[in-house]
Parts: C-alpha cells; sequence; structure tokens
C-alpha cells in the first residue's frame, strides 16, 4: 500500500476569460501521508478552495499530476471519477448541507444510495447508526436538522461523511458557523477520527483552528508559501478544560 494517499506534481488550474488568465492553483507540488491532519490557508483569492477541489475531485485540474491512494485522477472518465471520489473521500461543509426534511439518519445514509444502491435498507440503515454513534448522536437518530444544535447539526454532517469509511476526509471551513466551545467539540471530534487513522485535510481561514492540525500549509497567488509541521498543535481536550474552567470561575465572581 502506498504510503501517500495524495500526491501532487506541479498541479495547475488555470481559468480564461477572453485574453484574461488566471492561475488559481500555480504549481503546486504537495505530499499528504496517511494519517496526517493538515489545514490550508490562506487569504481570499490565494488558491485555498479551488486546491480543494482539485483533491475532492470536483474540478480537474489544467495541467500536472494528482495521484489519490496511487491512481492518476487525470486519467479518470466522469463516472470513474465520481466512483472514486464516493469510495474514498468524505466532505464536511461549513453550511452543513443537512436535507431539511429527512432525519439525522436518513441524511447519512444518503451517500450510501450512490455507492451501494443495492444493499438493503436495513444495512444501511445499520451504517448509518453505527456512524452517528462514532459521532456522539446515537440519541438523535430521527430528530430533523431544525430539532438540533449547530454542532449537532454539524456532528450529523461529519457521521454522513464518516458512512462509507472513506481514507479522507476534506473539511471547508467546517467551524465557520459555530460558537467557540462547539468548535472546540468539534475540532476534538475531528481529532479523535484522526487518530484512529483517518487523513483530514481542512481549510480554515482561522488560525486558533488550524492550531489543532498537525500541519499548517498556506497558499499565495496559487503557490505554497509555507509548510511546516505545528510542534505548537493545541488538543481540543485540554482547550475545553481550560473553558470550562474559565466559564466556571465567571460564574462565581
Amino acid at each position: 500500500m502506498n504510503a501517500s494517499v495524495i500526491e501532487l506534481d506541479n498541479l495547475q488550474k488555470i481559468y480564461r476569460t477572453g485574453d484574461v488568465e488566471v492561475r488559481a492553483v500555480n504549481g503546486v507540488s504537495l505530499r499528504i501521508e496517511r494519517g496526517d491532519f493538515v489545514a490550508i490557508m490562506g487569504s481570499s483569492g490565494s488558491g485555498k478552495s479551488t486546491l480543494m477541489n482539485m483533491l475532492g475531485c470536483l474540478d480537474q485540474p489544467t495541467d500536472g499530476q494528482y495521484l489519490l491512494d496511487g491512481v492518476d485522477v487525470a486519467r479518470l472518465g466522469r463516472s470513474e471519477l465520481s466512483r472514486l471520489r464516493n469510495l474514498k473521500i468524505g466532505f464536511v461543509f461549513q453550511s452543513f448541507n443537512l436535507l431539511s426534511r429527512t432525519s439525522a439518519c436518513e441524511n447519512v445514509e444518503l451517500p450510501l444510495f450512490y455507492t451501494n444502491p443495492h444493499v438493503p435498507l436495513r444495512d444501511r440503515r445499520q451504517r448509518a447508526i453505527e456512524a452517528l454513534k462514532k459521532v456522539g448522536l446515537g440519541e438523535r437518530l430521527y430528530n430533523h436538522p431544525n430539532q438540533l444544535s449547530g454542532g449537532q447539526q454539524q456532528r450529523v454532517a461529519i457521521a454522513r461523511a464518516l458512512v462509507n469509511n472513506p481514507e479522507l476526509v476534506l473539511a471547508d471551513e467546517p467551524t465557520g458557523n459555530l460558537d467557540t466551545r462547539t468548535s472546540i467539540e468539534v475540532m476534538g471530534l475531528f481529532q479523535a477520527l484522526n487518530d484512529a487513522g483517518i487523513t483530514v485535510i481542512m481549510v480554515t481561514h482561522e488560525l486558533d483552528i488550524a492550531a489543532y492540525c498537525k500541519r499548517i500549509i498556506v497558499m499565495r497567488d496559487g503557490r505554497i508559501i509555507r509548510d511546516e509541521v505545528n510542534a505548537a498543535r493545541i488538543f481540543a481536550n485540554d482547550q475545553r478544560a481550560v473553558l470550562d474552567a474559565s466559564e466556571q470561575h465567571a460564574s462565581l465572581s
């Protein structure tokens, strides 16, 4: 088995409008090992979202090579690309993207209809229940999104990303709509998933969120300008304990 889940060699994404050429991603070479936990940062227009879309096989590069688990993505047709994406990658977004009229369990089951349409309903339901229990929502299986807090909705979205047992989870600003306490809880969940062996790549503009990751990549003008191990990594359990103590002190004063 290849040690790297992602290998990029001189990856480029060029957009053309008339005579104007924009290099959204400009010659990125990168290797991400299995079990890594990476934050991709950069200002608006830096190329981080475009890069994330290509990593998620939602968009194809203009030039360069992208190997996902050893498979050359550029050589795949649309149906093959879709199948690879559904089998290998779980997605978590800032806006949750849950269906409002369906339960947590039904939302989590949804990816299974695309990857395993012939699996019996009972088996799909059981896998969804297990995924929700894994994120601490075993007692909220049949609640609809409007019956859940923002943090609980994001947990449902994470469970949905996990239901196909992906090797890679891509998270795009997953704490962008959450308060501080809930953000800490969600980052603790990502750390636990990473500890269990899942590779996590997260786009964020927040330094305090990137601080939970093992590695921080910074982009500017479509290029990587910094890629370093995060020696000062924060652990969510410790951060939550500090917040608890601070709130307790405030309530007593």
